[in-house]
């Protein structure tokens, strides 16, 4: 597979990069926090109309591709900067597809500039990778919702102003066909957020749902129908979910790491090296695969769920090798070096588990689909 950018992709990845040289301190991509300068860069973002990069001119957006998106959101992960906030990619993209003149108007100039943030509440206790058995429920009472459930393993919900909340508004054994989605206010009475901070210094958080009231008009989509809508949501985001630039930069670091233990000097470490190196190259072209096929318009979830799979074993593999090195100093916190391992258990859960990655991968490439 031969992949080459354009004349105009490498073009706007120099314009991207330029932009991007007064924001390489912000390091906010392996551990995230809505901080102050983190959303001062959104803004600067935001300025340049380049968080609704491709949503349709009609609705704010610049109309752009989805390589072009890939290519923005590459290069900021390789310079550690940040990772794509959920609220400008699949709720902002649900939303363009989903919503009302009416809810368009109301959500989508606030997230084009960043002046709000959601955090995705999928999960549940009982439900992390089979979101078909979610049990929070919102009944509807006249014109609101009342919710009543929990939710779990979402991140930085404490920090984000909404919650892009998947419920059960049908029957338990309809599974995904009766749920929905539903924006609730983080400050909603009966809504609790307790932050759970894990070994990379992120943050899960469990959250709990006391009859907490939502107007009806802050469901998007039509009643019982989140499933379909949450599968052309994750097809939007497929490209930018899982980067090479983070991995490339990960190999960088270590190899720099190495070189300056002298611990290069030695021929198994100089030929593990390049082992990863060709690992670096797999997940590269994994990549490209992904974001060549969103940006014609291909559903791949083989090739996604294969890039996902990718992604964590090469990160996991290059965190692993500074420590099996025998450089000491790799386990020492301002080194910079032991963080790579303790944020790549995390990569093995996000998005999808390992375990559901490989399912979706036998059942597409080889078949083996269920009956269930």
């Amino acid at each position: 597979m031969k992949i080459a950018l354009t004349a105009e992709q490498l073009a706007f990845r120099d314009e991207v990069r330029a932009f991007l040289q007064p924001w390489k301190h912000l390091n906010k991509y392996l551990v995230s926090e809505n901080s102050p300068d983190l959303m001062e860069f959104f803004r600067a973002m935001a300025k340049r109309n380049w968080l609704s990069l491709v949503w349709p001119v009609a609705d704010g957006g610049l109309g752009r591709s989805a390589m072009d998106e890939f290519i923005l959101w590459n290069e900021i992960a390789y310079n550690r900067i940040a990772r794509a906030p959920h609220s400008v990619g699949i709720v902002a993209k649900t939303i363009v597809r989903y919503g009302t003149p009416e809810q368009k108007a109301q959500w989508l100039p606030r997230i084009r500039a960043m002046d709000l943030t959601m955090a995705l509440t999928y999960s549940e206790p009982e439900a992390g990778s089979d979101l078909a058995g979610v049990r929070c429920r919102a009944e509807r009472q006249g014109d609101h919702y009342v919710i009543t459930g929990n939710k779990c393993w979402n991140s930085r919900a404490h920090q984000s102003d909404y919650l892009w909340l998947l419920c059960r508004t049908g029957e338990q054994s309809a599974r995904g066909k009766a749920l929905s989605l539903i924006i609730v206010p983080r400050e909603s009475p009966g809504l609790r957020i307790r932050p759970i901070e894990v070994m990379d210094g992120n943050f899960f958080t469990e959250i709990t749902c006391d009859a907490v009231k939502v107007p009806v008009e802050n469901r998007i989509g039509p009643e019982n129908g989140a499933w379909s809508m949450m599968g052309a949501a994750l097809a939007d985001e497929r490209h930018v979910q899982f980067l090479y630039g983070r991995l490339r930069r990960d190999y960088e670091d270590v190899l720099n790491f190495v070189r300056a233990n002298g611990a290069d000097r030695d021929p198994v470490v100089r030929h593990r090296l390049r082992e990863l190196a060709i690992d670096v190259a797999e997940a590269e072209l994994q990549s490209l695969r992904v974001a060549v096929a969103v940006n014609d318009g291909i559903d791949a979830p083989a090739e996604s769920a294969a890039n996902k799979l990718v992604h964590t074993l090469v990160c996991q593999a290059i965190a692993r090798a500074a420590m099996e090195f025998g450089c000491e100093s790799a386990v020492l916190v301002d080194i910079g070096i032991e963080i790579l391992w303790r944020q790549s258990m995390i990569e093995t859960i996000g998005g999808g588990t390992t375990q559901i990655m490989n399912s979706v991968v036998a059942r597409q490439r080889l078949g083996l689909n269920g009956t269930k």
